[in-house]
């Protein structure tokens, strides 16, 4: 996922892509809790995924606010 694409979406669709994003986190940290993870990247992944989803997010309350 690259920030070109989360640009493209709405808000709502960039709070439900956050949202899976962390379910998915949460379910990485289960998995490496209980031994089961096989990619240990992908935890690292799903935490910058969401990190680029909630700066997509502040950058369009920020220009909302802006035109307001």
């Amino acid at each position: 996922m690259d920030a070109k694409e989360l640009r493209e979406k709405t808000p709502d669709q960039l709070r439900d892509e956050l949202a899976n994003l962390k379910k998915e986190s949460f379910n990485l940290r289960f998995q490496q809790a209980t031994g089961q993870m096989e990619n240990t990247a992908a935890m690292r992944n799903a935490r910058r995924n969401a990190a680029r989803v909630k700066t997509i997010l502040n950058e369009k309350a920020a220009a909302a606010a802006k035109e307001a």
